[in-house]
C-alpha cells in the first residue's frame, strides 16, 4: 500500500448487517485501480468511504 490515502467520495446508507462483504468485494477486485473502501457505522446508518492512493 501506499503512504497516503485521498478521501474521494463517502456515501450513507441504511445499516445492513451484511454490509462489510460489499466493501470486501470492491476492495479485492479494484485494489488494481489504487481504490481503497472503507466502512464507518454511525447510529443505524453505514458510510461506504472511497479512498485514492498516491
Amino acid at each position: 500500500m501506499k503512504d497516503k490515502l485521498e478521501l474521494i467520495a463517502a456515501k450513507e446508507f441504511t445499516y445492513y448487517d451484511e454490509m462489510y462483504k460489499v466493501v470486501d468485494f470492491l476492495n479485492k477486485n479494484l485494489s488494481e485501480h489504487d481504490l481503497v473502501f472503507g466502512i464507518t457505522e454511525r447510529d443505524d446508518k453505514h458510510i461506504i468511504n472511497i479512498y485514492k492512493e498516491k
